[in-house]
């Protein structure tokens, strides 16, 4: 019994944290996907890192659809569990790391995907995008701008859908 407390415990703290360090885990939609790779002009070979990856539908998706390389970062035990037996079972070469993504160098991606409330698109996180990204680093945003800075491209088709913010570093 003691150990069952133990792992329920183990889930409840990880889902918080993850919801007090980026977002609740909220899923991007489905229908979006497309959007948003091709608002990131995703490439052959490009490697696509997803900041609170969640159950990394997007990176199986991108991986898929247009052949990049993955990384996706989670804090949060049971849909980091979830996105790892996801991926044996898809057979990818996603990459799921149980780490908080702020402990991480981030300086190997051509594109970062975030889905974070606005209140935690602050200056913590622009101060990791400035220190760990290169030039040309694109920064897909969705749902919420990231404070203080100037999006390249707004993607909002109609009234019903959600924005889609494009930074370029």
């Amino acid at each position: 019994m003691i150990f069952l407390k133990l792992i329920l415990f183990l889930f409840l703290a990880t889902i918080s944290l993850g919801a007090i360090s980026l977002a609740p885990w909220v899923p991007t939609r489905k229908k979006d996907f497309k959007r948003i790779c091709e608002l990131a002009k995703l490439k052959k070979g490009e490697k696509l890192y997803e900041l609170g990856c969640g159950d990394a539908r997007l990176l199986f998706y991108a991986e898929k659809n247009y052949k990049i390389e993955g990384v996706g970062y989670e804090i949060a035990l049971p849909v980091y569990l979830l996105a790892k037996i996801k991926s044996l079972f898809l057979k990818t070469n996603i990459e799921i790391k149980l780490k908080s993504f702020f402990n991480n160098n981030l300086g190997k991606a051509d594109v970062v995907y975030v889905f974070g409330v606005s209140k935690t698109l602050s200056e913590k996180i622009k101060q990791k995008f400035k220190k760990d990204l290169k030039q040309g680093t694109r920064i897909i945003s969705y749902s919420f701008p990231i404070k203080g800075w100037t999006p390249k491209i707004i993607s909002k088709p109609t009234n019903k859908d959600l924005s889609i913010y494009l930074y370029v570093i």
